[in-house]
């Protein structure tokens, strides 16, 4: 029974021996060489994000060495042939929270593997492959690929760590970037921003923020000014006005299914509901309809719209103002400058009264002043 026991025992302290080498995490807090970096860029509400080690050139010769160029065998793991993992250590990672369209080709929203074939003749390819949680391209499978691109390389000056960064952000692109020692990768990538934020905004619409009667008229707004579906907004607009227990009339829901309304077509409903809700705005929010008329080339009814105001909203700010810029509108500067002179006396600023006196100076002259 005793040899039994030393027996067992011996297994067990054998395992635990073996337990520790394997199972057991390893101290993976310590400074490595390569440190780890992230870089993200948002694009309208899209988040991009690249995951990756940081190894420095350290006076070594990097292209065609350090880095191979083309497919290599590097003889461990399961590849036959690999590109490079576009950085050190573990798989470099590629994460977008929504489809974007790279080189002309769709990548779907989601987490890859980030690696490249750089060539010699100063072109690279970009390769996003579905396994990302691989180390490094040991494991790298073609079938996998969730997309390739063929991009050309540039010469910049010496970056010693490497380095992946966005540039040339603007509303719906950016070109994502790995540099390190004097080359340049660069791949650009797209994503259509309306379609994502009215993808959301029907998602949203259900949940939480559904609940609040603002919610329906921002995606009303944003859908008749970013070039949604107008049914759609119309309808995003009625909801509301009208039908729900959060529905309540008012100038800023009236004016939206307005513009929706006139950009449909149909100026006659669309200035029906506009003459609905002039009683329902601020002598602010009418003076700004009023303007808007102007921008849109309605310069009789911009000073229809600020006659009203004035009549409504007896001698306050900035009714005089807006009289002042109606008559201007349709050429009398005589009346414009009248309304002018009362509207500097009333002016709440310093900042206003200047531009009302620029103003006055410009129907001195002859000019409009809108």
């Amino acid at each position: 029974m005793r040899k039994f026991y030393t027996a067992f025992s011996a297994t067990i302290l054998m395992t635990v021996f073996l337990m520790s080498s394997t199972a057991f995490a390893q101290l993976d807090f310590l400074p490595r060489g390569s440190q780890m970096a992230k870089v993200s860029q948002r694009i309208g509400n899209t988040d991009v994000t690249i995951i990756y080690s940081r190894p420095s050139v350290n006076d070594r010769e990097v292209w065609g060495a350090l880095v191979p160029y083309g497919m290599n065998n590097f003889g461990f793991g399961t590849a036959e042939q690999s590109p490079w993992r576009a950085g050190a250590n573990e798989n470099t990672i590629f994460k977008t929270t929504h489809d974007l369209t790279i080189g002309g080709k769709n990548l779907p929203a989601g987490k890859y593997g980030l690696h490249m074939i750089v060539n010699e003749n100063n072109t690279a390819t970009v390769i996003f492959s579905k396994n990302h949680g691989a180390w490094g391209s040991y494991f790298y499978d073609p079938a996998e690929d969730a997309l390739r691109v063929d991009v050309e390389t540039l010469e910049v000056s010496h970056v010693e760590q490497l380095t992946f960064g966005f540039d040339q952000v603007d509303a719906n692109s950016a070109v994502a970037s790995l540099s390190w020692e004097k080359k340049k990768i660069p791949f650009k990538v797209e994503t259509d921003v309306t379609q994502n934020i009215l993808a959301e905004i029907r998602q949203q619409l259900q949940t939480s923020p559904g609940f609040n009667r603002q919610s329906w008229e921002q995606a009303a707004n944003y859908a008749l000014n970013n070039g949604g579906d107008l049914d759609e907004a119309l309808g995003w607009a009625n909801a509301a006005i009208e039908g729900q227990f959060f529905s309540e009339k008012n100038f800023n829901n009236l004016s939206i299914k307005s513009q929706i309304l006139e950009r449909q077509g149909k100026a006659a409903e669309a200035k029906a509901v506009m003459d609905e809700a002039m009683p329902l705005g601020t002598v602010f929010e009418i003076h700004g309809y009023g303007r808007q008329l102007i921008a849109q080339g309605k310069k009789d009814e911009a000073l229809a719209v600020f006659q009203w105001n004035a009549k409504n909203h007896k001698d306050t700010w900035p009714v005089d103002y807006g009289l002042a810029r109606g008559y201007s509108a349709v050429g009398d500067y005589k009346n414009a400058l009248k309304h002018l002179k009362v509207a500097e006396g009333r002016a709440p600023d310093q900042l206003n009264k200047d531009a009302i006196a620029a103003n006055i100076t410009r129907l001195q002259e002859g000019s409009d002043i809108n």
